[in-house]
């Protein structure tokens, strides 16, 4: 006979498997309903990219009491904004930040070092975007002589020309050549900068075509642009700029003409004194023409019109010429900013009705950050100088005498790196690792230096956080120097007026970076993102490939 229990426990053992069925079953119905509820892609009709040049993060917060309710305070408010983004790599510098952001990677893989460096191939310096192979499109000059041959590794911007077949069009607009160059990638159909001077016009390369598209020759023959030559004076009453210091300084620059750097600044005053066309870079009229000519883009190309997605490449040069000529805390660069909101504004409410509401996806983000004019940092009590480089340079010159009994030992010193001339070191039968050391320790002895660092620990070691991790994501192994030199925070080579950027340090990596529109989870995040996850981000959301040099991850937590 079975007893009772014995009865009960069959029972349990029967109820629980066949519980357990149920609840697989269920899953199993529930993981299908998931895959079949989660699109594979979205399909927005444009990207929109928009860099930002030298926008440090705290720009959003400073300066957004004055801005409206339709340029960055919708794209935060109804976008995904990450407030902890940074720049892994240095130098942060122009060409490498907008390469970084197209092509998912650092100058480590993509291989653009800086905006110029000293080419150890050919022993001579480059720019980064130069090629004498192309010429101007729209333009008796050199100033179209380029292309994006340097840049090694594809940008996401090719991977979508890729994946539609070449269908898909691209256009990439900026005031410098290298803000529109490099993130319109191999394959762009077009790009275009602004020519200065006296020309005032947008050009190309013929890398991209033989002749303007008739509405750019329309644009540049209307002269539209002479509606901006005229005085600068804030847009809001100035005794409102509270967010910024007082207007009359001995931080700021001059313009040719000027005796004090305040509002208003007589343009058409200055004009034949300042290189004409190429003061208005630096003014916030340099962004509102760049603006003007991104909606006749939009027009002229009927961009996001068709069913086959599209990208529109944007950079704001002239926030970087007013950063650099007036420094982080003018009232200059808080007048720049909030007619940029405005600008943006201009170009949302374009899309809404070009492309249409919620048919588009946009990021905006920045190609580096800037750091406060140190001069100004120190009447503030607050540690910051200058680098002396000739004084560095003639002292380094006697180390190296006296110690190895050359002089000739530095080929180049740039980007706060030293190429040194290996063939000298061969001739003197030095060890090139040795070299490394004792020039990196002589010149960590000099004030103005924090930490200095080598080749030789840059390829053979492997570094995961820190100054260290961000110098070696700069160091390419067959483009850059031998020796990398770190200086202290609020120290920089550059002049005592005006702000300047490219180091390690946080003020010059920490950038805005923000999602909006299709496909775009609203939110916000404080969790570390860095510069390189913006490529997969984008390709992901498509469903593309990625650049095929990338080393960043998808923000998984922005998309729907």
């Amino acid at each position: 006979m079975f007893s009772t229990n014995y009865f009960t426990s069959i029972l349990l053992i029967a109820f629980f498997f066949y519980s357990s069925n149920l609840i697989s079953q269920r899953r199993v119905k529930e993981s299908a309903k998931t895959e079949v509820s989660a699109p594979l892609k979205t399909t927005p009709k444009l990207i929109v990219g928009i860099v930002v040049d030298q926008m440090r993060y705290d720009y959003l917060t400073r300066f957004w009491n004055h801005f409206g309710t339709g340029g960055f305070k919708r794209l935060v408010n109804e976008g995904f904004n990450c407030k902890n983004n940074h720049f892994n790599y240095s130098p942060t510098s122009t060409g490498p930040g907008h390469a970084s952001v197209y092509t998912g990677t650092t100058p480590s893989t993509h291989g653009i070092i800086g905006n110029n460096w000293y080419d150890k191939e050919i022993d001579e310096p480059v720019y980064c975007a130069s090629d004498d192979s192309y010429a101007t499109v729209g333009a008796i000059s050199n100033a179209g002589n380029m292309s994006p041959h340097r840049l090694t590794v594809t940008t996401i911007t090719d991977q979508l020309r890729l994946h539609t077949q070449m269908k898909g069009k691209v256009v990439a607009i900026a005031l410098k050549d290298r803000g529109a160059v490099l993130p319109g990638g191999h394959t762009a159909n077009a790009a275009y900068w602004f020519l200065g001077g006296g020309e005032g016009k947008w050009i190309s390369s013929t890398y991209y075509m033989e002749n303007l598209p008739r509405w750019v020759l329309d644009y540049n023959s209307s002269k539209v642009v002479e509606k901006y030559k005229k005085p600068w004076n804030t847009i809001e009453d100035i005794t409102s700029y509270k967010e910024s210091g007082p207007d009359n300084n001995n931080y700021e620059g001059l313009f040719t003409g000027e005796s004090t750097p305040v509002f208003p600044h007589d343009l058409p005053g200055l004009w034949d004194n300042n290189s004409k066309y190429d003061l208005l870079k630096v003014t916030p009229f340099g962004n509102s023409i760049t603006t003007d000519f991104v909606i006749e883009a939009l027009k002229g190309e009927q961009l996001g019109t068709d069913s086959i997605t599209d990208f529109l490449a944007i950079s704001f040069s002239s926030t970087d010429y007013v950063g650099h000529w007036f420094g982080v805390n003018s009232k200059e660069i808080q007048d720049t900013y909030i007619r940029l909101d405005r600008d943006l504004e201009r170009i949302l409410k374009y899309l809404d009705t070009k492309v249409g509401a919620g048919e588009y996806t946009v990021f905006l983000t920045a190609d580096h950050g800037a750091i406060n004019v140190p001069a100004y940092l120190k009447d503030q009590k607050i540690p910051a100088g200058y680098i002396n480089r000739a004084e560095i340079q003639s002292e380094l010159g006697e180390f190296i005498k006296y110690k190895y009994g050359s002089v000739g030992l530095i080929k180049n010193y740039s980007n706060n790196q030293l190429f040194l001339d290996h063939k000298i070191i061969q001739n003197l039968d030095l060890n090139p690792k040795e070299v490394q050391e004792a020039l990196a320790s002589e010149l960590l002895s000099y004030q103005v230096f924090e930490r200095v660092y080598t080749a030789y620990q840059m390829q053979n070691n492997e570094y995961t956080t820190g100054i260290p991790y961000i110098i070696q994501n700069g160091y390419n192994m067959k483009r850059s120097g031998d020796i990398f030199m770190v200086p202290k925070p609020g120290i920089i080579d550059y002049s005592k007026t005006g702000s300047t950027h490219g180091s390690a340090q946080i003020y010059d990596t920490h950038t805005p970076l923000i999602f909006y529109g299709k496909g775009i989870k609203p939110g916000s995040t404080a969790l570390r993102t860095e510069i390189p996850d913006i490529a997969p981000t984008i390709a992901t959301l498509l469903g593309i490939a990625f650049p095929n040099g990338t080393t960043g991850k998808p923000i998984a937590q922005i998309l729907e």
